[in-house]
């Protein structure tokens, strides 16, 4: 397509051609030199493209890669006849394994980090963990918890972090108790450190909490379902 060589203002330019254009006495003129490397570059994409189709004139992408398949079959068929039958089976195997594998691959990791999220939303709940901090937790848990024979299981890189006792491996509820001291914008201002208060108290809330058996009352439940639920969802895993 030919260029126009004026154009009374800039928003009758085509956006694609504004570059081609520069402003004099009040109209936007063509540039000659730019012009010319806009023509320089449509010759040499041209003649690229001559080169491809001769390269590739008369070739049949179709018979090409039943050729391709024809091929790997005969030398399928040459190995077989060598006595390479396991390697045969092994490639036809990882042809075929190969996406499943990534498939599987793919739905354990989001197995394991659903059930890492599960597993501390679990344990900070019942420290008073605030609903707005549950994406942050959760990241926090999964760059430090892998699921060992389905079990959480805290690293620093590749090796297990130890507890409290410099031995056994760190729970979650350790991981958790730290974090209400060293995160406590995750938690409530009164959830206090540690795990949920024992007797019929809940999470450190200072209230009766109704989900427990001893303290057992569904009016309150109902009440705090509706004008509480946060705390609602605390008192009723500390409750377990």
């Amino acid at each position: 397509m030919a260029l126009k060589n004026k154009y009374a203002s800039a928003a009758e330019i085509p956006a694609e051609l504004k570059p081609f254009y520069v402003e004099r006495d009040g109209a936007w003129l063509l540039d000659s030199e730019r012009n010319e490397e806009l023509r320089q570059t449509n010759i040499t994409v041209m003649k690229e493209r001559d080169a491809l189709l001769k390269r590739f004139e008369g070739i049949d992408p179709d018979e090409v890669r039943k050729l391709a398949a024809e091929k790997a079959r005969l030398e399928e068929e040459q190995r077989l006849k060598d006595g390479k039958f396991q390697e045969v089976l092994a490639d036809k195997l990882k042809a075929a394994v190969g996406p499943v594998a990534a498939e599987r691959d793919a739905l354990n990791g989001k197995l394991s980090a659903l059930l890492i999220d599960q597993a501390v939303v679990t344990e900070a709940t019942k420290r008073g963990l605030r609903p707005t901090a549950l994406t942050d937790i959760t990241a926090r848990a999964r760059n430090t918890f892998k699921l060992v024979g389905g079990l959480p299981q805290a690293f620093d890189g590749d090796k297990p972090r130890t507890g409290k006792d410099g031995f056994s491996p760190l729970t979650l509820a350790e991981w958790v108790d730290a974090l209400v001291s060293d995160a406590p914008h995750l938690f409530e201002a009164n959830a206090g450190g540690g795990a949920a208060g024992s007797g019929s108290r809940g999470a450190g809330s200072g209230v009766v909490n109704p989900f427990r058996k001893e303290s057992w009352n569904l009016t309150e439940q109902v009440k705090l379902l509706k004008n509480d639920p946060g705390l609602a969802a605390r008192l009723k895993a500390s409750a377990n």
